[in-house]
């Protein structure tokens, strides 16, 4: 697809917590889809080496390393953004944090407390700093959960409590926004099939003396479509919502998971 068509053509898209799975992917496909690009993570170099990739697609990507943790960080890279571009249309929060898969019973409070300061807070922090950009533009706002808010497995406990929290904040920042004519949905994605998974499959099958096709296959087999959905998939997601042809969607959470859960 041409960088001068396509479903974001022209629009500034902000992407959070961008590192070399899902965010890479989320980056290149709204480029390809004509938009320009805005990396914030806290590690210069993995934002360099994507924005290479993007600008290879004809487009803009502005670097900006960020904790969005930290107010005056994250102020500073909206300011960045309005000063570069002058504007800005979407907003995805992508930032993520690996679960302690313990026990609720056993989970370190301070754990908790880290996930939901970034997984929760940290896309709030950067909503609300994003407000008046996005109202000026009539943009939307996607977050990005997971699978987790759709069983209760066990050493998930802490995941889930704050990916549902992140669903609620959401669809609390919809009712709020839309006055604005700003729209907030989710993606919830599934096993995403790419690099990162791949090589955790390639761990497990050494570990286990099997291969990462029977593991694939196993893993697949929960679901509709017999298949995992990969990094580019959840991405369409993503730019579906972000899109004009989902202009009277808001509140709303997608599920990509080839049918493992229905919701």
């Amino acid at each position: 697809m041409s960088a001068t068509a396509g479903l974001l053509r022209d629009r500034v898209v902000v992407i959070s917590g961008v590192g070399p799975g899902l965010g890479r992917t989320l980056a290149l496909r709204c480029a390809e889809h004509g938009a320009d690009v805005v990396l914030a993570a806290r590690t210069r170099e993995r934002l360099e080496k994507v924005a290479a990739e993007v600008e290879g697609t004809g487009r803009r990507a502005l670097v900006v390393p960020t904790d969005i943790t930290d107010d005056e960080s994250a102020a500073a890279l909206v300011e960045r953004v309005v000063s570069e571009f002058g504007r800005a249309d979407v907003l995805v929060n992508n930032a993520f944090s690996v679960p302690s898969m313990k026990p609720l019973a056993r989970t370190d409070f301070q754990q908790i407390r880290d996930s939901v300061e970034l997984t929760v807070l940290g896309a709030l922090r950067l909503t609300q700093l994003f407000a008046p950009a996005l109202a000026e533009s009539a943009g939307a706002v996607i977050n990005i959960n997971s699978m987790v808010l759709r069983h209760s497995q066990e050493r998930y406990g802490s995941y889930k409590l704050a990916k549902s929290a992140l669903l609620a904040m959401s669809r609390s920042l919809a009712t709020e926004l839309g006055v604005q004519g700003i729209r907030v949905n989710s993606v919830a994605p599934g096993y995403i099939w790419g690099p990162i998974l791949q090589g955790y499959f390639e761990h497990q099958a050494d570990k286990y003396g099997t291969t990462v096709e029977q593991i694939y296959e196993h893993t697949a087999a929960a679901s509709d479509l017999k298949r995992l959905p990969t990094t580019e998939e959840i991405a369409d997601a993503v730019i579906f919502l972000a899109s004009p042809m989902a202009s009277a969607i808001t509140g709303q959470c997608l599920d990509v998971n080839c049918g493992e859960y229905h919701h």
